[in-house]
């Protein structure tokens, strides 16, 4: 293992090769994270909670709760025709291509979502190389971009971010930072708190004003994870850019595609994409911005 370290830190272009081909075939995971994790929460709930059925989504896993259902379990398949996904199959991006955005047995669409989820994964972590050199902090933005792609398209299809991600992005920030990795420990802490802190107040204001909410409580926990990684200096950064670009998409999807405004927008994407550019030219950004003013 040492070897294979040493290897790629001496070679670039095998290096960057590496971490793409890693990628995709973590992107193809990461479908499945994205469409189980959710399934598992809604299973979760309906055993916990009785008479909320007409609240789940209609899904067969969540229908009949007498079979596991987890990441492993049952094997990838068709949902149409349940036929089993072979592993020449799940090739990511190529075999996508090679059966033409079909399933092979039944002829159903399959979504050009999944390819796309593999190739961000495969060029953002890609990206990570204009900044970072080969070693733990590399391999620590790696997990922090899969960890945001993750959340942000399950918060796309069905608006939650879950404990599990967040509070583990928050956590492994936490500790990442106990050694000073981006940011000190006391920052990482401030970050932390202030993240939670500041949208918990912006909720309630909003909340007060127009007795509607602003947004999840599954905000809040991802923006002190962002906090959590790279300190309270973040913060304000995140928060405008997040901002920003959510009011533009929230204004084109208006303009454009004729969204109704009453129709709520999941602002965790626009963190995660926000929290990621910080990571990555955070400091070029700031320097930008005061030598304009």
């Amino acid at each position: 293992m040492a070897d294979l370290a040493t290897y790629l830190s001496q070679n670039f272009e095998v290096l960057v090769a590496f971490i793409v081909i890693l990628s995709l075939l973590i992107g193809s995971f990461l479908n499945v994270v994205i469409l189980r994790m959710p399934i598992m929460m809604f299973r979760g709930w309906k055993e916990e909670c009785q008479g909320m059925e007409e609240e789940l989504p209609d899904h067969p896993a969540i229908k009949d709760l007498s079979k596991p259902y987890n990441l492993v379990t049952p094997a990838s398949h068709c949902p149409s025709c349940s036929a089993p996904v072979k592993p020449w199959m799940n090739i990511p991006v190529i075999s996508w291509i090679f059966l033409r955005g079909q399933c092979a047995s039944c002829g159903t669409r399959i979504g050009l979502r999944y390819p796309l989820v593999e190739i961000a994964t495969a060029v953002m972590s890609g990206l990570l190389l204009l900044k970072f050199e080969w070693g733990w902090p590399l391999l620590a933005m790696m997990v922090f971009t899969w960890l945001l792609i993750t959340m942000s398209v399950i918060d796309i299809d069905h608006k939650i971010l879950p404990d599990t991600l967040t509070l583990g992005l928050l956590w492994l920030g936490l500790l990442l930072n106990t050694q000073g990795m981006f940011t000190d420990l006391q920052s990482a802490v401030l970050g932390a708190a202030l993240g939670y802190g500041v949208l918990w107040g912006f909720f309630w204001v909003f909340k007060l004003l127009t007795g509607k909410d602003g947004m999840g409580y599954g905000d809040f926990k991802l923006l002190a994870a962002l906090g959590a990684w790279f300190g309270f200096q973040s913060l304000l950064t995140i928060i405008i850019m997040s901002s920003v670009v959510g009011a533009v998409v929230g204004i084109a999807g208006v303009i454009v595609l004729g969204r109704d405004r009453q129709v709520p927008i999941p602002f965790g994407p626009y963190l995660a994409m926000a929290g990621w550019i910080v990571a990555m030219w955070g400091n070029e950004i700031t320097q930008w911005y005061f030598s304009v003013i």
